[in-house]
């Protein structure tokens, strides 16, 4: 079976908290639809969507899934997404998927730390939240919960439906409110004139028949102000399920087709044309008639049996052997197999309509964020790019086996498609591959992963910190390289300024040169030389960020003048002009966030300023916890993610996110630039 319009498509990501219920609340709506006979289990390890040997080991969600099922002539994709916070990056490459995200709020345990990110990741998006696990809270609870949300996420969080007082069912509140059956807590009459009176505030003329004739509004004159509603945020639905019990599951199965978007109804994507500020905004329509317009935003690969890109069709049509280009690419490749997921099974489908997410295998050149066209014309199209958590933990890894790096290397290239919030770089000072990620588990995950998949061995290390050099001032300095030993020589001079920049603007060059004093053709060596320059550090042996450099002058030889020996001019020059404008060594900051209990606030707020860190937040989300935030040097993190486990006895939740670059203490500067000076500067 296959959509056979846009209309009929509704497209959602299952967001939320590692332990939220979203596995075991989308196999309860497979099941209630039909599609499957009977629900799997997490401890069983037979649940669709988490079919990987890891996920079942683990029993967590480690990459998102895709499912889909047919509900009263609806076709709904459903986006499992990871919910372990150093999964993050794997959970927000699926919104731009989707016009909805519904992030799942465990009743019994409230507000998470998951939670709170999703929302507001999923700004942009029609929300829904879905309260879960009801069958295991109080009606006393769920009433606090649901205050709890209103204070968090605003008042446009208004219940679609309440649990029953019996806890088995739940009580529409919006299509045909029964004010006879009793809920849980609130009123159903009272939900369902919040929720009217939420959507009417956007049409005046529905409005003027609500209030001022009395008029009750059937669903279907609400429909439209509802969507525009979802579009805006001017409303959150939520509506109470219990996977376990069934409670609210063929509810919210009504609830996902008949309110929430189709593709024509959500808020459009943003796509761009071009590149950096000269990028302007194209419109993509969700035509079946147009030029394909395809946004790849999960691979996946596997060793055996290949490539998997997963795509969102956003316009036009793709059907088996339609010939689609890659990004810029000048050769299309076929699509000689167009995929349907269900979990881990594939299978084949004749057409992709607008709005429908399907999948290509074993094309070796499709890449995460890939804009996928049948036409030139769409050369040079991407999305709008997203904001993802940067990665900030870091391990080296030293393959144990010789010959081994470029299979390491392979395999971690292969990792990077699959997860935006990995990086993979290269220490040339310690010679070492260092791979960051989001936390201590995050990169437990992708070890287990590189010996799993790939049979790879390795000893791991823990990498430097990746200081940056920055200058405080302005300075000039030229260099002569000059050299004679028989024959032709070397010649090039090279002068120059450096200026600071303020934090966060990178690298800039410039050119003043005059009257051709340096040739041409030997810029771009004095760019390398210059390059090189900023890559290695003066000061203490890091790269600089934040300086523009500006050729000034220069001379050059008609014959002994070269390629190299402008390099070399253009690295002395900077160095000693870095050298010359007051640098310093910046350390790199985190924030860290931690849930703790009130009793360990004293020992937690403790151990931050033992770590040079300063509170900066301090919140009280429920009764008995405390929601810390600070600022630490990366430097000092080392053993706190343990140190905070052993203080609070494992009842805590740690995130860490990077904030950017500040000067390091001047003791840590001084034994910086003096372990750089004994190892030889390099100069």
């Amino acid at each position: 079976m296959t959509p056979a319009s846009v209309h009929d498509i509704r497209n959602l990501a299952l967001l939320g908290h590692a332990g939220s219920g979203k596995t075991t609340l989308l196999e309860a709506l497979l099941v209630a639809s039909g599609t499957i006979g009977a629900a799997g289990t997490i401890e069983r390890g037979d649940t669709v969507s988490d079919f990987d040997p890891q996920e079942k080991a683990m029993g967590h969600s480690l990459s998102t899934s895709l499912a889909h099922l047919e509900w009263a002539g609806h076709w709904v994709n459903l986006l499992d997404t990871p919910g372990l916070p150093d999964l993050a990056g794997r959970a927000l490459s699926a919104l731009p998927a989707v016009e909805t995200a519904a992030v799942l709020v465990s009743a019994p345990a409230g507000i998470e730390s998951g939670t709170r990110r999703m929302m507001e990741a999923a700004r942009g998006k029609c929300r829904l939240i879905v309260v879960s696990k009801i069958d295991a809270a109080t009606p006393a609870s769920l009433a606090a919960l649901l205050d709890e949300l209103c204070a968090t996420f605003g008042r446009e969080c208004l219940p679609i439906n309440l649990p029953s007082a019996s806890g088995d069912a739940v009580i529409d509140c919006f299509f045909a409110p029964d004010a006879n059956r009793e809920p849980a807590f609130s009123s159903v009459l009272a939900a369902h004139d919040s929720i009217v009176d939420q959507v009417v505030e956007l049409d005046e003329a529905l409005m003027a028949s609500y209030l001022e004739q009395g008029e009750s509004l059937d669903p279907e004159q609400l429909h439209a102000p509802f969507e525009q509603a979802l579009r805006e945020g001017h409303l959150i639905p939520v509506c109470f399920v219990s996977a376990r019990t069934g409670a609210g599951v063929k509810e919210l199965l009504d609830i996902l087709g008949r309110l929430m978007p189709d593709p024509t109804e959500g808020n459009p994507p943003r796509f761009l044309k071009g590149e950096g500020s000269a990028a302007q905004e194209v419109e993509v329509a969700a035509d079946p008639d147009r030029h394909v317009i395809a946004h790849v935003f999960q691979v996946a690969n596997d060793p055996y049996r290949g490539k998997l890109g997963l795509f969102r069709i956003h316009q036009g049509r793709i059907s088996p052997n339609t010939q689609l280009y890659i990004g810029d690419s000048r050769k299309p490749f076929k699509v000689s197999h167009l995929l349907r997921l269900q979990g881990k099974n594939q299978t084949e489908t004749p057409l992709g309509v607008p709005g429908d997410i399907c999948a290509v295998a074993r094309v070796d050149d499709i890449h995460p964020d890939a804009v996928l066209h049948d036409s030139h014309d769409e050369d040079n199209y991407h999305l709008a790019p997203a904001s993802y958590p940067q990665p900030v933990f870091g391990l080296a890894l030293i393959p144990q086996k010789h010959g081994d790096e470029q299979k390491l290397a392979e395999a971690l290239a292969r990792l990077l498609d699959e997860d935006p919030c990995l990086e993979v770089g290269f220490d040339h000072q310690a010679r070492q591959t260092v791979v960051r990620g989001l936390g201590e588990l995050h990169l437990k995950i992708m070890l287990e992963q590189l010996r799993a998949r790939w049979n790879l061995q390795f000893d791991t290390a823990t990498p430097s910190v990746p200081y940056r050099e920055t200058i405080n001032g302005t300075a000039e300095a030229r260099y002569r390289h000059k050299k004679q030993s028989g024959g032709a020589g070397q010649f090039g001079e090279v002068a120059l300024r450096v200026e600071s920049l303020p934090r966060g603007s990178g690298i800039e060059l410039g050119n003043e040169v005059k009257g051709g004093a340096i040739p041409t053709n030997f810029l771009p060596a004095v760019e390398k030389g210059v390059r090189q320059a900023l890559a290695e550090g003066a000061l203490a042996g890091f790269p600089v960020q934040d300086v523009r450099v500006v050729l000034t002058d220069g001379k050059a030889h008609a014959v002994d003048s070269n390629e190299v020996s402008f390099v070399t001019a253009g690295r002395h020059a900077t160095l000693e002009a870095l050298l010359g404008a007051r640098p310093v060594v910046l350390e790199p900051l985190v924030s860290v966030t931690v849930k703790i209990a009130d009793g360990n606030f004293g020992e937690v707020s403790g151990e931050f300023a033992g770590r040079r860190g300063h509170l900066t937040t301090t919140e009280s989300p429920a009764s008995g916890v405390t929601l810390l935030t600070a600022t630490l040097p990366l430097a000092e993190m080392e053993g706190f993610e343990a140190r905070l486990k052993a203080i609070c006895a494992g009842e805590s939740e740690f995130s860490m996110t990077a904030t950017g670059y500040e000067p390091a203490p001047q003791d840590v500067q001084q034994r910086l630039a003096k372990a750089w000076t004994g190892h030889g500067s390099g100069q």
